[in-house]
């Protein structure tokens, strides 16, 4: 009789930081795929694109004009999902049905006057400045009132819904915590204290003993696939050093985080040789409020592609009605991941990818 072994045989990962389950099936990788392909996208853009509402001296949307800006730039999204002066107020029906208001702000982060430079392609100095823009938002939007948290995010790529090629993130501030937060929050509090450290700490020195789901590591943060990991090449950066917030970390720190983003982008393009689509984000802790001595700082990547520039992972079905599934799983995943070189595809020979 076979032993179990999670490389081969079905089975489910418990997710340490939501408390949830994921279904792995390492064996459908074999599958054939008939079923939808994507589109690769261009990857000749122009570095500056008259018609683009983000590249600097350009009409926006609503009327506005950008400035001629040399760096990153901020600005309030002109379609924001959340806005300052909602109403207050709350609606029950029935004893059932209940709503209430949310009040919060959104901004806009270009990363680069440049329509054509996504974050692999930026400098680290430049990637260092977007940090920089962030946590002056960041500092900015906490002081708000009602304000309890700050949602610093990228959605990469038409394939993740973004609605601009111009490289850049979103922040979005909001009057209450959100659910995949408070997951976080309740999680990782729970195991401070229960054990007096943190619950990422604990998880990435267990992480490095491995060296499975690693793909790099520098003087003040761990890049890997986590073990729960659901979408086919997601990972995540966390901080060696416990902080609740990016402004936290030293100029040293900051740019050890702007070298292993760059690296981590790199790496994601040269695998399909594609500008890789994902969504990103930042988790940090609430604002305003107590009940976050447990929380570490850290960063998802969540992307979408399968097999190949133009296989997507779809989540229907069974991940809809019952729990996330997968087929690669994490450890493979992180293997190819750790394989690509750190020179960017498009400046290589192609016999070296």
């Amino acid at each position: 009789m076979q032993s179990f072994t999670y490389k081969e045989h079905p089975h489910t990962r418990k997710n340490l930081l939501t408390g949830e389950w994921i279904l792995v099936s390492p064996h459908r990788t074999k599958r054939p795929w008939q079923g939808k392909q994507e589109q690769v996208p261009d990857l000749n853009s122009p570095a500056y694109d008259p018609a683009c509402y983000l590249c600097p001296g350009n009409k926006r949307a609503d009327g506005a004009i950008n400035e001629q800006f040399d760096g990153p730039f901020a600005f309030t999204n002109d379609f924001a999902a959340l806005l300052p002066d909602s109403p207050e107020g709350s609606t029950i029906i029935g004893n059932l049905l209940e709503a209430k208001s949310e009040n919060g702000i959104c901004r806009v982060i270009g990363f680069s006057p440049r329509h054509d430079l996504t974050l692999p392609m930026l400098s680290i100095p430049e990637i260092e400045a977007v940090i920089e823009l962030w946590c002056k938002e960041f500092i900015d939007l906490s002081i708000k009132p009602g304000i309890q948290y700050i949602q610093v995010f990228e959605n990469k790529g038409a394939i993740m819904g973004c609605s601009n090629p111009h490289p850049h993130g979103q922040i979005w501030a909001s009057s209450s915590i959100p659910v995949e937060i408070q997951k976080e929050l309740t999680q990782q509090e729970r195991y401070f204290t229960a054990h007096g450290t943190s619950l990422l700490n604990d998880y990435i020195q267990l992480e490095l003993e491995h060296q499975e789901r690693i793909l790099e590591e520098n003087e003040h943060f761990v890049l890997l696939v986590p073990f729960w990991a659901t979408w086919p090449y997601e990972t995540m950066i966390v901080s060696k050093r416990q902080v609740n917030f990016t402004h936290e970390f030293s100029a040293e720190e900051k740019n050890a985080l702007a070298r292993i983003l760059k690296n981590l982008t790199t790496r994601y393009d040269n695998l399909f040789q594609v500008s890789f689509p994902y969504s990103a984000g930042i988790h940090q802790a609430p604002v305003q409020t107590s009940g976050r001595t447990g929380w570490h700082w850290h960063m998802h990547f969540y992307p979408p592609l399968l097999r190949s520039a133009t296989v997507k992972k779809f989540m229907v079905g069974y991940e809809m009605l019952a729990n996330p599934q997968r087929d690669i799983t994490p450890e493979w995943a992180a293997e190819q991941l750790r394989k690509m070189p750190l020179d960017y595809y498009r400046t290589l020979p192609a016999s070296t990818i």
